[in-house]
């Protein structure tokens, strides 16, 4: 039996489980570090250290659809914000990941914090109860971060409702001294732009599309780490990493979704490696305005 040395050690066994368990495994969430990522998990674990203070530090992490925003916040959460009762049996959630209303509503993004918490509370309560409700359940449970993702999504909505959603943002900061972190697409800077106050409050970091370089070949290499297949494939080598670049457009969800859509071709045809004739002919067209077209 191979080896499988192309196959990081943690990963080996799943090379000898059946197919359909092989491609099950590379449809699961799994964390692929690299540089960027690294950087801005560790800019929030500093926010997180901080000490409280009346004007603390925000932050806006913006990024191209799909490129991996919302993966680093939640392996952010995994790592820092699970859960637990201290010793004096209060129990304490360090990370709050919340999603921003549909569009901007400040009572929708009080409810949106409290169905973390698992609070009861009235979709008809005034917008003050629900805002005294969400500063309770923060302070209670001790929560040092507030991450609210799909930021953008409050571009939708009247100037008058942007205004009242981010002056309930500038509320929770100062009351609570905690940081909050919004998490969108590039588009999320405009928000910060309906009040002078709110853009002085947050640094805006930027995780830009892949590019064809020895980075984007170290990725390859990760990733073909953790496909299951029984041959090396040199995903990283110049021409296979150029093509997949090319389909990909530098996008990780995209090439996150390539790779796995390849090797599930390979599994199933038994050639057990990827090639550039993979990848050319299966799944994917290349994407045409960030639309993808399904090759039947």
């Amino acid at each position: 039996m191979s080896s499988y040395e192309h196959i990081h050690p943690s990963f080996r066994d799943v090379c000898i489980a059946p197919a359909r368990d092989r491609i099950a495994f590379m449809n699961e969430p799994r964390w692929i570090g690299y540089s960027a990522a690294n950087q801005i998990l560790e800019t929030l674990r500093g926010l997180m250290e901080k000490p409280a203070r009346p004007r603390m530090p925000n932050l806006l992490l913006v990024g191209e659809p799909n490129n991996g925003k919302t993966t680093i916040v939640r392996h952010f959460f995994d790592l820092h914000g699970q859960g637990y009762v201290n010793e004096d049996a209060e129990p304490v959630k360090p990370v709050v990941l919340a999603e921003a209303p549909p569009s901007a509503d400040e009572k929708g993004f009080y409810i949106s914090i409290l169905e973390r918490f698992w609070a009861p509370y009235r979709a008809t309560d005034p917008v003050a109860k629900l805002r005294y409700q969400v500063v309770h359940q923060l302070r209670a449970c001790h929560t040092r971060v507030l991450i609210i993702d799909e930021f953008h999504s409050l571009l939708t909505g009247t100037a008058i409702k942007q205004r009242e959603v981010m002056n309930a943002i500038k509320f929770l900061c100062n009351e609570l001294m905690i940081p909050i972190v919004g998490v969108g697409t590039r588009e999320a800077v405009r928000v910060l732009h309906t009040d002078p106050q709110h853009a002085s409050r947050f640094d805006v970091i930027s995780l830009p599309l892949w590019q064809l370089d020895r980075d984007f070949q170290r990725l390859l290499a990760s990733f073909e780490q953790v496909l299951p297949l029984h041959q090396p494939s040199g995903l990283s080598q110049p021409e296979l990493a150029s093509t997949l670049y090319a389909v990909s457009n530098g996008n990780l969800g995209d090439l996150h979704r390539l790779l796995v859509a390849c090797a599930t071709a390979a599994i199933t045809s038994k050639a057990e490696h990827i090639d550039l004739a993979t990848v050319k002919s299966k799944v994917w067209l290349q994407p045409t305005r960030g639309i993808r077209e399904v090759v039947l």
